[in-house]
């Protein structure tokens, strides 16, 4: 009686008695066999295309023995279900097969019940083991389908938060979708895992959501803040890791501390919290760093966008000091990267205002905005 639906079963023996008597036993049964009197041999045929649902191999052959066969059956047709037979009973020899992956292990000389039993055995738990492989498989794309759903409702969400915040400043989303981009990107090339560097991209766009908490005659103004309103300005930094704060969601930690972080300079001398070297988290000097190259290759309302040659000049004077040796490296290393996401995104951008930069990084603080 056939079982597996015929099942197609490789029968590997180098004595051709065995080899004989086997396929005779399996035939019979209604299984479909094809038989090589070697390991080398059964290579062959299974590299001719043909397609096996069990593999019926002696372990102590010359030249290629059963064990090498299993390797090489386990590695190149894992779907291949593998049956060892051997004259030597050896426990260590049968342990060692079956820790290696093979579906079981008979003993010389066997009794045709033995064979025909053993063989069933090994194809209904090869069945049993790609139905749960199947199982796993679809239950992998339904997590990575719920994966995707909830990254869509995220990056909604933050679309939204920032859509809100440039209700009440002039710097436009293309400017806060490039700073994501450019995020990701060195975050990437600094070995940040795939998720994080996801929740980076999306992170980063809401590093000013602060400014929704800073009055208009402040936020909007178009000359030079006093020092007073820079105070005030700082604030922003607070204030939109007050909104993102109370949450358990990656994502929104991230923000957060981005938030609060993206003014701190590695060498303490940024805001609001003055913070030195590593106290300053990653994300926020990662941001920090794609937010100062933004605000100096594009336009704002107090000056022209500078040419890439004098605003590389800037951040070369100041990139190690402000966002330390590693990010800064990163960034040269990354910069033709950086430029394609800009001519990228120049393309796609359908709103042309011009992007603004209140109380910004370094080159263009209070005292320097306007000159610049």
């Amino acid at each position: 009686m056939a079982s597996q639906d015929a099942a197609n079963i490789l029968v590997v023996d180098d004595e051709p008695y065995v080899a004989d008597l086997i396929q005779r036993i399996l035939t019979a049964e209604g299984y479909s066999c094809t038989k090589a009197l070697s390991g080398e041999a059964a290579v062959q045929v299974l590299e001719d295309g043909n397609k096996f649902h069990l593999v019926v191999t002696d372990i102590m052959m010359p030249g290629m023995s059963g064990l090498d066969l299993l390797e090489y059956v386990k590695a190149s047709f894992p779907a291949t279900a593998v049956l060892m037979v051997s004259g030597v009973d050896d426990r260590r020899t049968a342990v060692n097969a079956l820790e290696r992956g093979a579906y079981g292990y008979l003993l010389k000389p066997f009794e045709r019940n033995e064979i025909v039993i053993n063989i069933a055995g090994a194809l209904e738990r090869r069945r049993l083991t790609l139905l749960s492989k199947q199982h796993e498989e679809a239950l992998e794309a339904k997590v990575r389908q719920r994966t995707l759903e909830v990254r869509q409702r995220e990056s909604e969400i933050v679309l939204r938060l920032i859509s809100a915040s440039e209700h009440r400043d002039d710097e436009t989303g293309c400017h806060v979708r490039r700073v994501g981009l450019y995020a990701a990107e060195l975050a990437a090339a600094l070995g940040w895992v795939d998720a994080r560097v996801d929740d980076i991209r999306l992170a980063a766009p809401m590093h000013d959501i602060g400014k929704i908490g800073i009055p208009d005659r402040i936020l909007l103004k178009p000359g030079k803040l006093t020092p007073a309103e820079f105070e005030t300005m700082k604030q922003h930094t607070i204030i939109g890791a007050k909104i993102l704060d109370g949450t358990d969601i990656p994502l929104l930690e991230m923000a957060k501390e981005i938030a609060l972080g993206h003014h701190e300079k590695w060498d303490g001398s940024g805001y609001p919290y003055g913070l030195i070297g590593n106290q300053v988290p990653e994300s926020a000097l990662i941001v920090g760093m794609a937010d100062f190259y933004d605000a100096l290759v594009h336009d704002r309302v107090y000056r022209p966008a500078m040419p890439e040659e004098k605003a590389l000049s800037i951040i070369t004077a100041c990139g190690r000091d402000h966002f330390g040796k590693d990010i800064f490296n990163c960034f040269m290393s990354t910069l033709p990267n950086l430029r394609l996401i800009r001519q990228q995104e120049y393309t796609s951008c359908e709103d042309p205002t011009p992007h603004r930069l209140i109380g910004g990084h370094s080159a263009l603080s209070v005292e320097g905005r306007r000159a610049s």
